[in-house]
């Protein structure tokens, strides 16, 4: 169902939230300041690209330099891109077929608001770390 509904997703949205996502990270990377956030760019274009069965998680270990970050992405460009997010989830789930599709969009709006300190990854995979990482503290 999920590889069904990302083809849905890849011709209606994820296609040109993907390219939007590319170009803008690439301007990004021109200056040297820009490249973390082209990198964010890049991560939130892959992660809009195939949503579905995708999961976005914190890194624990991503420090005091990942949140300024995030503060100066939130201010410049997050809130633009979460409200984009919004308005497009909200028509997109006018219609049955399209709220699928609106979820997605929803889904989006954390990683567009803080994307520094944050990982994509397999629903599966990122389920088994945390299962292995509560039972190490268990143990311990």
């Amino acid at each position: 169902m999920k590889t069904i509904l990302n083809l849905i997703w890849l011709v209606f949205s994820g296609f040109w939230l993907f390219l939007g996502y590319l170009v803008a990270g690439l301007l990004l990377c021109v200056t040297i300041i820009g490249i973390p956030f082209g990198v964010a760019a890049f991560r939130i274009g892959v992660y809009a690209l195939w949503p579905f069965g995708y999961t976005t998680v914190e890194r624990r270990d991503a420090g005091a330099p990942s949140f300024v970050v995030n503060v100066l992405w939130l201010i410049l460009a997050g809130w633009w891109l979460a409200l984009g997010h919004i308005l497009t989830g909200l028509a997109l789930c006018v219609t049955i077929i399209g709220i699928p599709l609106g979820i997605a969009n929803f889904k989006l709006i954390p990683v567009s608001l803080f994307p520094l300190g944050r990982e994509v990854g397999p629903m599966a995979s990122i389920n088994h770390d945390c299962d292995v990482m509560v039972r190490k503290m268990i143990r311990n």
